[in-house]
């Protein structure tokens, strides 16, 4: 018998078989990433927190490396807090504001960038640790350099939002602060659907017609999902959760008065806080709609179990979500409730990627093996 054919093994096999080493570990790398995943959740959890308790602006310095230690000496306390004086946030809402009130603003934002950087190291570490050891596969190496670059991104993108509200504004942009969660959404999703690619075995997937019927439709879930959570950013940005605290009348009309305030129409759905709310309410029952049409729909069709559950998770889950945004905005915005929301949200995110996912015939969701 000749050798194993060498040149027909995929790239890590031969890599490992050259070292004497066993096959690249498959879960061992999906497990890494779903870690990576639960990482960035938290992370947004995190970041809703510091929105919500203005607490982004208190650190003014970009210190990749020395902003991981927070002030270590009264002097350097009081450093870090002339800076904050400086800015429009604390002349026009904090002026009043001790060091003591400044600490409890500082320690969130800080805690937000140190978690960052630990995501960073949680990423980086593992994955250069598995290139060494020639456990990934080639296609598998340029996904992952490619979510290494969009990680690198999304930390200049989060300087970039806070720099926003440094000079004329008490808060950051809305702008900004969508592109940053939405970035940071895109790693996770982009990260957790390569998990899946190399936890569940093709037989998870369904590439019936009765799926084939049913997937664009759950791509169009994702995308109700993705502007729903987008213009959430957009409430918090502009505080508009602070208004119209009832449902689902505004003002006791389904749409406020002041929903169409600027010149420009266009700019109200990002600009105008009445209007944003609005947007955010109706895409959210647009989602819920969508979710019990798919739900409804997918009972009359062949479906394969792990398909089916996951199908009934997203119209279990878009309830939970719903009372929880109607909860977050009767009580005014409380900053646990309005986390969880947050939270939320990312898990209906998730479910919807699943099912997406086991939708995706096997020719168009090659395992990274």
């Amino acid at each position: 018998m000749t050798d194993s054919a060498p040149n027909t093994l995929p790239y890590a096999d031969r890599r490992s078989a050259a070292r004497g080493q066993a096959p690249h570990p498959t879960k061992a790398v999906a497990y890494w990433l779903l870690t990576v995943c639960a990482l960035i959740f938290a992370m947004a959890v995190i970041g809703a927190i510091t929105r919500l308790t203005e607490s982004g602006l208190s650190i003014m310095e970009w210190a990749p490396l020395k902003g991981t230690l927070p002030p270590l000496s009264q002097a350097e306390w009081e450093r870090v807090f002339s800076l904050y004086k400086a800015i429009p946030q604390y002349r026009e809402l904090n002026a009043d504001m001790e060091l003591a009130q400044f600490k409890q603003i500082f320690w969130w934002e800080w805690l937000h960038r140190l978690w960052g950087r630990m995501i960073g190291l949680v990423f980086a570490l593992p994955f250069f640790w598995f290139i060494w050891r020639y456990r990934l596969p080639r296609a598998l190496q340029i996904k992952l350099w490619i979510a290494l670059s969009l990680g690198a991104l999304q930390g200049f993108m989060g300087w970039y939002m806070v720099a926003s509200g440094f000079a004329e504004r008490t808060e950051v942009s809305q702008y900004r602060l969508v592109m940053h969660l939405g970035l940071a959404l895109l790693i996770y999703g982009y990260l957790f659907w390569l998990a899946l690619s190399l936890l569940l075995p093709p037989s998870a997937r369904q590439s019936s017609a009765d799926a084939r019927r049913l997937r664009p439709w759950v791509g169009v879930l994702l995308a109700l999902v993705a502007l729903t959570i987008a213009w959430g950013g957009f409430v918090a940005g502009l505080n508009a959760g602070l208004i119209y605290n009832t449902f689902p009348l505004m003002g006791g009309a389904l749409v406020p008065a002041d929903y169409l305030t600027l010149d420009s129409w266009w700019r109200n759905h990002f600009e105008t806080a009445a209007a944003v709310q609005f947007d955010h309410r109706l895409l959210a029952s647009l989602t819920l709609l969508m979710a019990v049409a798919l739900f409804v729909w997918s009972r009359r069709l062949t479906l394969n179990p792990g398909l089916r559950r996951a199908l009934i998770l997203i119209q279990a889950w878009v309830l939970v979500q719903l009372a929880l945004g109607i909860a977050t905005l009767l009580l005014v915005v409380p900053v646990w409730l309005a986390a969880l929301h947050q939270a939320g949200a990312i898990v209906l995110l998730t479910l919807v990627l699943n099912a997406l996912y086991r939708l995706t015939p096997a020719t168009r969701a090659r395992q990274a093996r």
